[in-house]
C-alpha cells in the first residue's frame, strides 16, 4: 500500500484519486465513483466529493492508498 501526503485536509475524493493518477482527469475520477469502482476505508463511496481525512483508505483499479496529512516541521 502507498502512501500519500496532502497538504490540507479534508479533500474531496474525486482529487485525491487525481493527485495519486488513478484517474487521468477529475472528470474520470467522478464517472469512477459514480459506477462505484471506488471504495473507501473498505465501503463503496459514490459521493465525488466525500471528505478524505489523514487515515483513510482509498482503493481503485486494484489500487490501495493511505491518506497522511500534512507532516509538521
Amino acid at each position: 500500500m502507498r502512501e500519500i501526503e496532502i497538504r490540507q485536509e479534508p479533500i474531496a475524493l474525486y482529487k485525491i484519486l487525481k493527485l495519486d493518477n488513478m484517474a487521468q482527469s477529475g472528470g474520470e475520477a467522478k464517472h469512477a465513483i459514480a459506477e462505484g469502482r471506488v471504495m473507501v476505508n473498505g465501503k463503496v463511496e459514490t459521493r465525488k466529493r466525500k471528505k478524505i481525512f489523514s487515515g483513510d483508505i482509498v482503493e481503485c483499479n486494484n489500487e490501495r492508498i493511505r491518506v497522511i496529512g500534512p507532516r509538521n516541521g
